[in-house]
């Protein structure tokens, strides 16, 4: 049987070896990157970096197109500087002054409330015959009616005087005028040491005094209980000398605070 004649082979490169030659050329390109990159003029890096500083003020050295300032350039300091800064300005006393200039609007609002309404229990008390018995005067937070302390009770006790109970009726009916107003109701004595069987000092005397005033109120008037406190004040908020007969006598008294409407009480 005759041989089969042998086929040349294909002429010209195999097909892998194009790919492989891509692939050659490929990572050597890529190794020309890698050097190209690390190695970097350092005399061209800074003309480069000192283009930017002069420029835009981000590099060391900068600032140069706004200016060192407090607030600038400073990197975190200008947080610790801000309230300095604020100062230098100028703003913070326009703050101040402002708020000041507000405080005292509001001061003069709560005074001229307190004054009308000053004026009214005035006429009331004066239509009602009871100017010998009370004195009226006001604070930019209320109205002040002052009862002696003799009017009310015996030296020494906390019982209401039965000819006081009139008295304290009118004023009674003048307080449910402003029952919305809050109502607060102040013992007082003078100095001199009190040690009996019913009281043990002066405390106790001005608390159980303010007490049996309240509870006149509450059962006499219709004013809302909860719009009344009571307090006793002891011998601590005098308003005239001790040393005196008619300065303790002054002291010896209780007091009926009405609050205005714009009092921060």
């Amino acid at each position: 049987m005759a041989k089969r004649p042998q086929e040349d082979p294909p002429a010209g490169a195999p097909m892998w070896m194009a790919t492989f030659s891509d692939l050659m050329n490929l990572l050597l390109c890529f190794f020309v990157l890698l050097f190209s990159m690390s190695t970097v003029d350092a005399q061209k890096y800074e003309e480069v970096v000192a283009s930017f500083s002069n420029t835009f003020s981000v590099f060391q050295n900068g600032a140069s197109s706004i200016g060192d300032g407090m607030l600038i350039s400073n990197g975190v300091s200008q947080l610790n500087e801000l309230d300095v800064y604020i100062n230098s300005t100028g703003k913070a006393e326009d703050v101040e002054e402002e708020s000041n200039d507000i405080l005292a609007k509001v001061e003069e609002e709560k005074i001229l409330e307190s004054e009308q309404l000053a004026e009214q229990i005035d006429e009331s008390v004066k239509e009602m015959d009871l100017e010998k018995e009370i004195d009226i005067d006001f604070t930019s937070q209320y109205v002040l009616l002052t009862f002696k302390g003799a009017f009310l009770f015996d030296s020494g006790k906390a019982t209401l005087k039965p000819e006081s109970l009139i008295t304290l009726g009118k004023v009674g009916q003048i307080l449910e005028t402003y029952s919305k107003s809050l109502i607060e109701i102040e013992g007082h004595t003078d100095n001199v040491p009190i040690h009996n069987a019913t009281f043990k000092d002066n405390n106790e005397l001005s608390s159980s005094r303010a007490l049996a005033v309240f509870e006149f109120m509450n059962n006499n008037t219709l004013l809302d209980p909860s719009m009344m406190k009571h307090s006793g004040r002891g011998e601590y908020v005098p308003v005239a000398d001790n040393s005196t007969l008619e300065g303790r006598a002054k002291n010896r008294r209780v007091e009926i605070k009405i609050y205005n409407s714009l009092s921060s009480y």
